[in-house]
This record gives structure tokens, sequence and C-alpha cells, in this order.
């Protein structure tokens, strides 16, 4: 058997199948196994309609998810099943959502409703393979390809446009040509998608193994939701440092650092601003003085456009901002950059630095090596447990007042000059030596 289906599933077939029904695993799920990957989901489809599948499966829970379109959700112990009857699609007035379906008896009609050949596969459990349009074919030469014709099927939905790209980018597939084609032709139906589900799809597109490729290839496409990108396009550096165009940097940082939302996002949006702070010096070298801050200023736009939430946009834009902060091994310097950005941002920092150096020319590849030692340096201060924030203080705000500061905005203030002095090394973390410390401060402003 070339897809093994669990066993919840296969109760599912082999109850509609016993009651006289049609019924395989179809899409996503048959696509992954037969690509060798564990299927997250498994969806029914079946000959029979909504009330005929409740009925022969009236032993399980199940949930009226869609009955419009035809879906129920089995809930099988811990894993729900959405069962769907076959079914043929109306007109798309909106590009988004059929304005009605039929429903039928017949698989194939069901298959050639769907986006893509490789999604347009079905599996029923007596071990049938049901590949109408090629499906297994393009998996092979790793393809991703449109049922039928690519216009009808990107003006019927509009996300599938960036659905594409992203199975491209996630699976590492090229695009047929007529798919491709289709792609840029029909870009603007992107206008009228939910933001919500271009983030998503979007989200999964960036941290795919193929981002680079196609968002080199469909840089048009992914301009049209995020237009601030536009300006990178073919926009030289004129930098010894930098041999590619503002754009091109951008891609190779993005596919240089590992395929966490977070990191990408920040390497996606690091130089957004360079277009706009590009200057010269005398000998035609280019500069782009205070970028990062401009990029952030821009990141931001972006991220609240596609409504991402507040704790990533915050982060991703924080990490914008500071990308070109500078770093050193030097462990008073070390410790104000935990101080500002804490722990874990200032090990994104590190990677994103290490990105943004791979997408340089490749002279500067040893700053690599310093950025080696700034981690190692990095590791001895949290291994020390070295004090860097508030909390780390060996005296509180009681401590303070215990000694006679006066309660209120004073005792903050002083436990901010404390935590300057131990980070910069002016005094020991240590209780007595602290207040000590204080009161010498104290003593110095009252003379």
């Amino acid at each position: 058997m070339i897809v093994k289906i669990p066993p919840e599933v296969d109760s599912i077939l082999q109850i509609l199948t016993e009651n006289g029904f049609d019924a395989c695993v179809v899409g996503g799920c048959v696509r992954d196994s037969l690509l060798g990957k564990k299927p997250k989901d498994w969806d029914v489809a079946t000959s029979a309609v909504p009330q005929e599948t409740k009925r022969v499966l009236s032993g399980f829970p199940v949930i009226d998810t869609g009955l419009k379109h035809g879906t129920v959700t089995v809930l099988t112990g811990a894993l729900p099943v959405e069962v769907t009857t076959y079914r043929i699609d109306g007109t798309y007035s909106d590009g988004r959502r059929p304005d009605r379906v039929t429903f039928t008896r017949l698989l194939r009609e069901d298959l050639s409703r769907r986006d893509f050949t490789i999604n347009a596969l079905a599996f029923r459990r007596a071990g049938e393979l049901v590949d109408e349009f090629g499906g297994r074919d393009d998996l092979a030469a790793r393809l991703v390809r449109c049922v039928g014709d690519p216009d009808r099927r990107f003006r019927e939905d509009g996300l599938r446009v960036l659905r594409a790209l992203r199975f491209s980018s996630v699976l590492d597939f090229s695009i047929e040509s007529g798919t491709a084609r289709g792609i840029h032709e029909n870009r603007s139906m992107l206008d009228g998608i939910a933001k919500e589900r271009i983030r998503a799809e979007f989200v999964r597109l960036l941290c795919g193994p193929g981002a680079q490729r196609v968002l080199r290839d469909y840089r048009d496409v992914a301009a049209r939701f995020i237009p601030e990108i536009a300006a990178s396009f073919d926009f030289p550096q004129n930098n010894p440092h930098h041999p590619y165009d503002v754009w091109e940097h951008t891609l190779k940082t993005v596919s240089a650092i590992e395929p966490d939302p977070v990191l990408r996002l920040a390497m996606f949006l690091h130089d957004l601003g360079k277009p706009y702070c590009y200057t010269e010096s005398p000998d035609g070298t280019g500069h782009f003085y205070g970028h990062a801050v401009k990029s952030a200023l821009l990141a931001e736009k972006v991220l609240r456009r596609l409504r991402f939430n507040r704790k990533t946009a915050e982060t991703v834009t924080l990490l914008v901002r500071r990308h070109d902060l500078p770093l050193s091994a030097d462990e008073k310097i070390l410790r104000r950059r935990l101080n500002l950005l804490g722990e874990t941002n200032l090990r994104r920092l590190l990677k994103i630095r290490a990105a943004d150096t791979l997408g340089k020319s490749t002279a500067d590849r040893e700053r690599l090596v310093q950025i080696d030692g700034i981690r190692a340096a990095l590791e001895r201060i949290l291994a020390e447990r070295q004090c860097f924030s508030l909390r780390d203080l060996a005296v509180g705000g009681r401590d303070l007042i215990s000694a006679g500061v006066p309660e209120g905005a004073e005792v903050g203030r002083t436990l901010g000059r404390l935590l300057r002095a131990v980070i910069d090394g002016e005094c020991p973390n240590e209780k007595e030596k602290l207040l000590e410390y204080a009161r010498l401060e104290k003593g110095g402003k009252n003379s």
C-alpha cells in the first residue's frame, strides 16, 4: 500500500464503502504520503451527500462544519477528519469561493475542480491510486501545475496565485510554464484576498527551502501585497562590500538564515529603507546612513497591514531597527546589549548578523569568525550568571529604602544607576558593595 491510512481514517472509509458509497482519502495527505512525508491532516471525499454521511457514521460525533459545501467533521478520538461530498463548483463571482456547489457521485468531477495536479490525487483503501490529471508524474518531476486552464483556476480563487508559490517554495518544486504565466497575469487577484490568508501563505513561502528562487522569479507577485519591496528591485549598492543589488542581497540573506518565521521576516525586511537613504561619497561609493531606522518604519507598516500579531510585529521591527547595532566580544558591551535586547533577541541578532554577512562580498566572510567570538563571549556571560538586568541585581527597592533612599521615583533611578555600574564593571554585583556605592554616589551629589 503506497499510502498508509491511519486506522481512525480507515474505519470511516470502511463504513462508507460497506454502505455502498465510494470513498477515498484525497489531496494533501496523498501528496505527502507519495513524497514520503507524514501527513498532518487527513481528508476524506465520498459520493455520499452530507445527510447520508451523517447517517452511516452515526457511531461517531459529527459536526456540521460546512454543509453548504458538503463538509462534515467526524471526531474519531484525537483525530478530527473532514469528510466532504464529491462536488462540482459553480461560478466564483468574488474570486474566493464558489457561489454554489453541486454534489456529484463521480470522483473525477470532484478532482477536476482542484487547484494543482499534485493536490488532485485520491487513494482508496483497497490500494487504488486515482490520478486523473498526472499528479504523480508531476510529483516525480517536482513540478507545480494547475489542473486544467491556469487562468481559470486563478480567477476562481485568487489565493491560489500565492498557494502555487508557497508549494513551489516549501516543496522546492519548479512551476510549469503555463501555470507560471497564469500567476504573473493574475497577480492582481490577490487584491481581494483577506490579509490574514495572504500572511499565512507568505510566511510558509518565506520559510521554505525554495524561498530565494521563488521570490526572485515572482517578485512582481510579492510586490502586489508588499509594494514596499519594489524600490529594492535592481537598486545598485555601489559599495565594495555589496556586489549585489538591494533585492538580491535581501534574497541571499533570507536563504542564509534558519527557516524561523521571525528570523526570515527580519531578513526579508531588514533593508527595505536602503533605497530611501542612498548617498554617494565623492569617489562614487554608495552609503545608506540611517537605513535601519527607515527599514524598521517600513517593516512596521508591512507587518501591521498583513495583520501579524503584536508580539511578532514588535520583535521583527526591533530586530530590523537594531540589525546594524555595533557588537563586540567585549563583555561590558555584551552586557549592555543583553540589557537592551534580552538573551533571546541578542541570539537572534547574531544569527541575523551572520546571514547579513553571507549576503555580502566574500571578502567580508572573515566577520563570521568575529561573530563566533561574540557568541562564545555571550555563552560565558550567561554561564557565569553575570548581571545585565534589574532582576539579576543583588539589591532591590526595599533594600534601598532601608538604606535611606526616599520612596518613589528616586528608588527606580538609583536601581538604574546601580545596574549601569554593574554592567560597566564599576561595581561588583554584591549587596553591601552596591549599597555602599549608592551611599557614596548620594554623598557625592550632596557635597
